[in-house]
């Protein structure tokens, strides 16, 4: 089992190192070519930040492991709300300036809510399952909304992303070896996660609720402390919502195509966390004066958070 841990950091290493290099080696590219930065965050840059998610979920919708793949998902979005954004909250209360974020924050509630109305089959009746045309719809709404936010994006100003130039061959071999590291990555945390659930007698769910999306979440987790540290509290919640966003509409739009992925309602408890929480922050930011999340809501998030995980390690005890 020691073997197995170590494979997992190895394999999430694999998975933050091979999105970095592969986002650098992207944004090399795109820069040679004269591609405007704000395409280049809209897709290279928010697509490396969700890359471990989308390697994980796709080894295991290959796989067939639906609750890896549902966990995971569902997993990260509470883990990036309660645990991420909390812990930014705690460092540097978070305050909603721009518009572009403040509108995400209920938007992301809605897309939370249509996965919940998808996963338990209230729009089409059929098998409790995430089916491809669900993917579709999903994906669908992802287009939606990537032009929904380069409209938006259009009318505040951006920040430069940072560039040096660099060859060919350079460029090529951080895009190649970026793939290289996200896909070994993947592999080796799906499997070994498996193997520690089957080793200790708990379930897929727990696993991927709690190893793997707070693995997952690493790229977000470092982004929001710093845009804390950094004063920035637009980056620091856009990072989280989007990324929630990102999560639901292309990553699992992307898994349920490969593979339709089977629903347990047991995850049902879940997404309650999940969409009572997101209220919870709505609630936040639209009550006061200053319209920011303070830390003693912050460290509301992560004790909520400690308490829940703890409760369901209990479970399978």
């Amino acid at each position: 089992m020691v073997i197995s841990f170590l494979l997992i950091v190895i394999g999430f290493l694999g998975l933050i190192f091979g999105a970095n290099w592969l986002v650098d080696g992207a944004s090399a590219l795109a820069k040679k070519y004269h591609i405007p930065d704000l395409v280049i965050g809209l897709t290279i840059v928010a697509f490396g930040t969700s890359a471990p998610e989308l390697v994980v979920n796709a080894v295991a919708s290959m796989d067939g492991l639906s609750d890896i793949v549902l966990a995971n998902i569902i997993g990260s979005n509470i883990f990036n709300l309660f645990i991420i954004l909390g812990i930014a909250g705690l460092i540097y209360p978070i305050t909603v300036q721009s518009s572009t974020a403040w509108r995400e924050i209920p938007i992301s509630l809605i897309v939370t809510i249509v996965f919940f109305g998808l996963a338990n089959d209230f729009f089409i009746h059929q098998n409790t399952e995430i089916s491809r045309l669900d993917g579709i719809i999903l994906l669908l709404f992802f287009v939606f909304f990537l032009y929904y936010v380069f409209k938006q994006m259009k009318t505040e100003k951006g920040e430069v992303l940072p560039y040096s130039h660099r060859s060919n061959s350079k460029i090529w071999s951080l895009i190649i070896v970026g793939f290289i590291g996200l896909i070994i990555g993947g592999k080796l945390v799906v499997d070994n996660s498996i193997g520690i659930a089957t080793d200790l007698g708990v379930s897929q769910k727990i696993i991927g609720l709690t190893i793997i999306a707070a693995g997952t979440s690493l790229p977000e987790l470092i982004t929001s402390i710093v845009a804390a540290l950094k004063k920035n509290s637009d980056i620091a919640i856009g990072n989280v919502i989007g990324s929630n966003i990102f999560n639901v509409l292309l990553i699992l739009g992307i898994s349920s195509l490969i593979k339709p992925i089977s629903y347990n309602q047991i995850f049902n408890q879940d997404f309650a966390l999940l969409i009572g929480g997101t209220a919870f922050l709505i609630m936040a930011m639209v009550t006061g004066k200053r319209k920011k999340l303070d830390r003693w809501e912050a460290l509301l998030l992560v004790v909520f958070y400690l308490i829940y995980t703890s409760y369901l390690i209990s479970k399978e005890l």
